[in-house]
């Protein structure tokens, strides 16, 4: 009896050290990534000051994201946070500064998904909305629905207390000049955000679509995704960023997912949804998933890029533009901001 009241004696602090040592080992893995869209980036395009503005607000972003993962907030908190600050930032295609259609309308697409419940909530085609991506989380934590379009969606927001902006509030003269080129190059297509870039003697084709994916020290991941979608489109056009599997997924078995590209051509590969089936079925890494999907885009004559977080942290970036946005902060505090392929 003695000997084993002196073995539990001699045990007690190793096992307690051993917990210890094991919660330290499995705690607060976490990371953020967020992207501001791809598309015809140059170096020879891109000026000194224009350069800066961009990394300055990718930078606020990933600031803002991590702070609410550093102090045990949701991935979901934290992805929301990050487009926030995006969709109010001009330079990107999202919220204000978002794209002009072909009668001369902001149209505004957002979606959001929860990789621990697979949870989802998406909005298409809002026209009032300041940050669309609050409306896709309302749709997907207030309503029994995943979609929500149009005035029917606004008519929701108002309820659900999302914040309402005059139609105005959207304008940039930087879009409003870019339709109008548009409308002059050919009315019949559609354009896929130019920026005209003075003096290079063409159009700088970008899609400036925003989106995030994070993981929370949980170990729970989520995915956002906001746009305004193409400029000079028609007919109430929708492309992939408020398609949940296309544009937007997440999955805590997998990956979290936010693409920005050619919408048609990743609706028809199931993009982001197709990454994560490959990483379940195939059980390959996050990074040749990736670039498997996009090579699947590319195949049938669309561009774009993705980026995307697997369940223990690892990222991918891939893209098959000259550039792409793009960012990302680990637990460490250490931010990283690219824009061009070299």
């Amino acid at each position: 009896m003695m000997r084993k009241l002196w073995l539990l004696i001699f045990l007690c602090p190793l096992l307690a050290t051993s917990c210890t040592n094991a919660q330290e080992k499995t705690a607060g893995n976490y990371v953020l990534v967020i992207h501001g869209g791809a598309g015809t980036i140059t170096r020879q395009n891109m000026t000194p000051e224009k350069e800066a503005q961009y990394k300055a607000a990718l930078e606020a972003s990933l600031k803002k994201g991590y702070a609410v993962l550093q102090s045990g907030g949701s991935s979901l908190d934290a992805v929301e946070a990050c487009i926030r600050i995006l969709e109010d930032n001009p330079l990107f295609n999202a919220g204000k500064g978002a794209v002009f259609t072909h009668d001369g309308r902001n149209e505004l697409d957002a979606s959001i998904m929860d990789g621990k419940t697979l949870a989802a909530g998406a909005v298409a085609g809002v026209r009032t909305i300041r940050n669309p991506i609050a409306l896709a989380r309302a749709v997907m934590e207030k309503s029994e629905h995943v979609m929500m379009a149009g005035r029917g969606a606004e008519e929701f927001a108002a309820q659900a207390g999302i914040e309402i902006v005059d139609t105005a509030y959207f304008r940039t003269e930087d879009r409003w000049r870019s339709l109008q080129r548009a409308l002059q190059e050919d009315s019949t297509k559609a354009k896929l955000d130019h920026s005209f870039v003075p003096g290079a003697g063409h159009h700088d084709h970008k899609f400036g679509t925003v989106g995030c994916v994070a993981l929370d020290q949980q170990g729970n991941l989520a995915a956002g995704t906001s746009t305004g979608g193409m400029t000079n489109k028609k007919f109430g056009r929708i492309g992939d960023s408020p398609v949940i599997g296309a544009g937007t997924y997440a999955n805590n078995n997998t990956v979290a997912v936010s693409c920005t590209g050619w919408g048609e051509f990743y609706i028809r590969n199931v993009v982001a949804y197709d990454l994560s089936a490959l990483m379940a079925y195939k059980e390959i890494s996050v990074e040749e998933a990736g670039k498997t999907v996009i090579k699947k885009v590319g195949d049938l004559g669309g561009n774009g890029g993705l980026i995307a977080l697997d369940k223990n942290g690892n990222m991918a970036m891939p893209f098959n533009t000259a550039g792409m946005y793009r960012g990302s902060v680990t637990k460490d505090g250490k931010i990283t901001i690219l824009i061009y392929k070299d």
